[in-house]
Parts: C-alpha cells; sequence; structure tokens
C-alpha cells in the first residue's frame, strides 16, 4: 500500500509559487479575450496553463473567482502607497495608474460585463477583487482629507465617484474620440470631482 492509499497519512502537495499562479491567470485572461466568459472553460484555461483543471480549482475554487482575479492581476502592484498630502493630488496619482491599466484592463471588463450582469457570483467576485481595492483607497484619501481639515466631513457625492471612475475608465471611449488618458482623467478630477467633493 502506498502512502497515498493510506487513510492515516496526510498527503501534502507543494505550495504553488507566486509565479507559477501568475502563469495561469495570465492563462485565464487569454482564453477570456479570446473566447469571452460563457464560452470560456477550465479545460481551456487548463490547456493554455499547461496544467489539470483540479489544480484550477484547488487554486482557485471557481470559474468566477479565477476570473476576477485574473483581471485584478492584469493591473501591476504599487508597492508605495499613496499619500501626497492633498485629496486632489491623492486622486490624480490613483487616475494616473489606473490609466496605465486601461488598454490591458478595459477588453477583460467588457468579457465579462454580460455575464456579471446574469451571475450574481461572477459580479460579486468582480467587485471583490476589480473594484474593491481602489474604493477602499479612495475612502482612505477622504478620511485624510477629513483629517487635515481640507473637508469637514465625508460629502456625499463620494458615494459616486468609484463607479464614475470605472464607468469613465471602461466605457469612455463610446462616447467619442478622447482618449481615457491620464491627461483626461486629471481634467475629470478637476472639472467634476474636487467641486463635487468640496461642495457636498
Amino acid at each position: 500500500m502506498t502512502a497515498s492509499e493510506r487513510p492515516d497519512v496526510v498527503v501534502r502537495r507543494p505550495r504553488m509559487t507566486a509565479g507559477r499562479e501568475a502563469d495561469l491567470l495570465e492563462a485565464a485572461r487569454d482564453v477570456l479575450r479570446l473566447t469571452g466568459y460563457e464560452a470560456l472553460t477550465m479545460d481551456a484555461v487548463a490547456a493554455r496553463g499547461h496544467c489539470s483543471k483540479a489544480t484550477l480549482y484547488r487554486q482557485f475554487g471557481t470559474k468566477p473567482k479565477m476570473i476576477a482575479k485574473a483581471m485584478r492581476g492584469a493591473r501591476p502592484t504599487h508597492p508605495d502607497p499613496i499619500d501626497t498630502g492633498s485629496l486632489r493630488d491623492d486622486l490624480v496619482a490613483l487616475v494616473h495608474r489606473i490609466a496605465d491599466d486601461v488598454a490591458e484592463v478595459t477588453p477583460l471588463v467588457t468579457a465579462v460585463s454580460h455575464a456579471a450582469l446574469r451571475d450574481p457570483e461572477l459580479a460579486a467576485a468582480v467587485r471583490e477583487s476589480v473594484i474593491a481595492p481602489d474604493a477602499a483607497q479612495v475612502e482612505e484619501f477622504l478620511a485624510r482629507a477629513v483629517e487635515r481639515g481640507e473637508l469637514s466631513r465625508r460629502p456625499a457625492a463620494a458615494d459616486h465617484l468609484v463607479r464614475l471612475a470605472f464607468s469613465v475608465t471602461t466605457a469612455g471611449g463610446l462616447f467619442d474620440a478622447t482618449a481615457v488618458d491620464a491627461a483626461y482623467l486629471t481634467r475629470l478630477i478637476d472639472d467634476l470631482v474636487m467641486p463635487a467633493l468640496l461642495h457636498g
């Protein structure tokens, strides 16, 4: 009887490295771009990532969670936190980071948006992995602005800020030929966001 067949022996599989996980998430993004979300299968991602389907389920749990994590992984990590000393400059620094990722992330958002309307698990996973981290950063900016006295309190307009930024960066190109880049997003902060926050 082998060790794996004995009920009293726990077989420990080696922990997946961060690099290998990143490779699998890149494989998921590649398949997502090619097929869209509905047609994407774990078998296709496993073949692209040169692993078993069981490995994907063990590492990511479900297809929605895997895709949400893959979408978040399309954005580079920034080790330095944003803290410029002013609310306006914090927001500008954040949208500059977002602008760098628009070309990579927008096709992925487009690929899952229709499915997310009908799949609550997918929608929740995308909110948690893609939207929540930026929303948490914005809340930190607002809290610091209140502490510094830039704002007397958290303004009601802040409730719409993350939804506005996400909508503009993912769908802005539908309206006209204006590039949704750092310069445009900075104008949005100065012309719309800051007046709304300060007025509130």
